[in-house]
C-alpha cells in the first residue's frame, strides 16, 4: 500500500487564513508581480571591457515563479495566487543585465544565453530570495547572492564575493511585501555593479 506523506506544503501559513493549497482557488490564476532593476548608481570611470551575465542557480525551492516565504532557517513555503512573471533565477539574469546597463559604466553587457563573445562572465548564485518572518509579521524581504566574476578565455576567478540585503515589508499585503523585494533587489543589484565593475579593472 502506498502511504501519502504526512505532511503537504500547504498555504495555510500564508497571507490569508482561509487559504489552503497552492493552487488558486477556483481555476483563478495567480497574481503576477516583477521587479524593476537597480538604478540612480553614482558616478564612476567606464570600463571598457565586455560581460556576459549567465543564469543564475539557486535551490530547486528557488527555481520556480512561486515567490517563497520563511517562518524559519528550515523551511520554505509560497504565497498564494501569486507569482513572479518568472523564474526567479532567469528574473534575476535579466534585471541584472539592466541594472549594469543603468549603471552607464560599461560598453556592453547582455545574457549569457545569448552565446556571445566577452572579456568577463558574471556568475551568480541565489542564497536566499524570500520573505522572511522569522522576526514576526510583517516579514523582511531578504536577498542574498553569491557572485563570481570569471575572466574569460581561460575562465580563471577574477574575484568573488557574497552580497546579502534586506529589508522590511511596510505591511503583510503582497503590494508592501513586493516593494521591500524591490528594496532589498536594488541594494544587492548596486553592489554586484560596482563591484564588478571595480574587479574587472
Amino acid at each position: 500500500m502506498n502511504r501519502l506523506p504526512r505532511r503537504l506544503v500547504l498555504a495555510g501559513l500564508l497571507l490569508t487564513p482561509a487559504a489552503c493549497s497552492l493552487l488558486p482557488q477556483g481555476g483563478t490564476p495567480p497574481k503576477l508581480y516583477s521587479l524593476t532593476p537597480a538604478g540612480d548608481f553614482p558616478p564612476g570611470p567606464r570600463v571598457t571591457w565586455q560581460l556576459l551575465v549567465e543564469p543564475s542557480v539557486s535551490p530547486g525551492a528557488l527555481d520556480t515563479e512561486r515567490i517563497a516565504l520563511s517562518r524559519s532557517p528550515i523551511t520554505i513555503d509560497y504565497f498564494a495566487d501569486a507569482a513572479w512573471v518568472d523564474r526567479a533565477p532567469l528574473m534575476l539574469q535579466s534585471l541584472l543585465v539592466q541594472s549594469f546597463e543603468n549603471s552607464g559604466r560599461i560598453s556592453a553587457v547582455a545574457r549569457e544565453s545569448l552565446s556571445l563573445r566577452a572579456d568577463y562572465v558574471l556568475l551568480v548564485e541565489v542564497r536566499h530570495f524570500e520573505a522572511d518572518y522569522g522576526a514576526g509579521d510583517p516579514p523582511a524581504a531578504r536577498v542574498q547572492l553569491g557572485a563570481k566574476l570569471i575572466r574569460m578565455p581561460d575562465r580563471s576567478i577574477a574575484a568573488q564575493r557574497l552580497f546579502d540585503a534586506k529589508a522590511p515589508a511596510a505591511a503583510n499585503q503582497m503590494p508592501g511585501i513586493i516593494d521591500a523585494f524591490n528594496a532589498a533587489f536594488h541594494e544587492a543589484a548596486r553592489q554586484i555593479v560596482e563591484w564588478a565593475l571595480s574587479a574587472g579593472r
